[in-house]
């Protein structure tokens, strides 16, 4: 059984693993697209929401505050399998049903914001270590409305920056700088030499 934010997930998901398993150990210093986050960072981070999201589709609360080194022997091989076992957390459609007692938001919306880290950090870890990306279109899809949707709260709270003017660019594709620049990212942001 799967519902429609695990196939989304189970879309995403291999996408990101790929540029995380390109990720060598001299890049994880360089900077990335989100604000004060270093590869290093961002992919501790990246880890922290595929594992706690994990539990949130099982409406269980979740500990941020902990902030763990994940980034120890074998880390790639755990994000792919954590990724794994975050597709499969959310093929319940229980996990869809009211709303999450930790995050006091809807879990159709709490799913969607796994995806959403899913994606646009995968693009951020991308540019950032001079990888090709490009995510599943039908999550990008997917992921405007829940923007939208966010956006104000989530700049109000500083998890997005303002939105960024687009301009017409080769890459990323129109759809994916339109979700980005929408998050308060720079659809252009440059990519440092490998």
């Amino acid at each position: 059984m799967t519902t429609q934010t695990s196939d989304l997930l189970a879309a995403a998901a291999p996408r990101t693993v790929d540029v995380v398993r390109g990720i060598a150990d001299h890049q994880l210093d360089l900077p990335t697209p989100c604000r004060d986050y270093v590869v290093r960072d961002l992919l501790n981070h990246l880890f922290e929401v595929v594992v706690n999201f994990q539990d949130l589709a099982l409406k269980r609360q979740v500990e941020w505050a902990e902030k763990p080194d994940h980034l120890v022997d074998g880390w790639q091989d755990r994000f792919e399998a954590e990724t794994g076992r975050l597709v499969a957390a959310w093929a319940d459609p229980s996990t869809l049903e009211g709303v999450s007692p930790g995050m006091g938001m809807p879990q159709t919306v709490i799913g969607g914001m796994a995806l959403l880290d899913l994606t646009v950090h995968g693009w951020d870890l991308a540019v950032a270590t001079g990888q090709p990306y490009q995510p599943a279109p039908e999550a990008v899809a997917e992921l405007h409305g829940l923007v939208e949707q966010l956006g104000p709260t989530a700049r109000k709270m500083g998890v997005f920056a303002e939105p960024v003017p687009t301009r017409t660019t080769p890459t990323p594709t129109p759809d994916l700088a339109h979700l980005l620049s929408q998050t308060g990212r720079t659809p252009t942001w440059p990519t440092p030499a490998p």
